[in-house]
């Protein structure tokens, strides 16, 4: 569950993009929603509280069937939301994974076209360098040198 600082609004492109296309649907606004709020201390006051009242108001006796069985309904619920959420940190992490292939493969090709230059960079410094020493040559070996 996402919630405090990694939640913050992403800075990276990608991820922000995908957020936006998150925030597009209502039922991953819910769900978010609902992980937030259960990943948090005050999901925890709440049912704290519930559970002392329920007890203390003699709302049903011991063994509290009908709370056993809302909890655990909560519980089955719960454990779909972790998964949920557990299923968007995937999504980003994918999302982040996709955008960086993407500036490796841009970087290997800006390497290459490098690679290139430098070559025909070489290739040029070594034609002139034959050629000044061509020129060397025919002016020693020229009459009157």
């Amino acid at each position: 569950m996402e919630a405090g600082p990694s939640a913050a609004t992403p800075k990276h492109p990608a991820l922000l993009r995908h957020n936006e296309l998150r925030l597009q649907s209502a039922q991953s606004r819910i769900a978010d929603a609902i992980t937030t709020f259960a990943g948090s201390m005050t999901f925890v006051y709440v049912h704290i509280a519930w559970f002392s009242l329920w007890i203390l108001i003699g709302v049903e006796r011991y063994p509290f069937g009908l709370l056993t069985m809302i909890v655990s309904l909560e519980a089955i619920f719960l454990s779909t939301f972790v998964m949920i959420s557990q299923n968007r940190a995937d999504a980003r992490r994918q999302v982040l994974a996709d955008a960086q292939w993407q500036t490796v493969q841009t970087e290997e090709h800006q390497n290459e076209q490098i690679i290139q230059l430098s070559n025909q960079i070489l290739e040029l410094t070594t034609a002139i360098h034959k050629m000044t020493n061509e020129l060397h040559e025919l002016k020693d070996a020229a009459p009157g040198s």
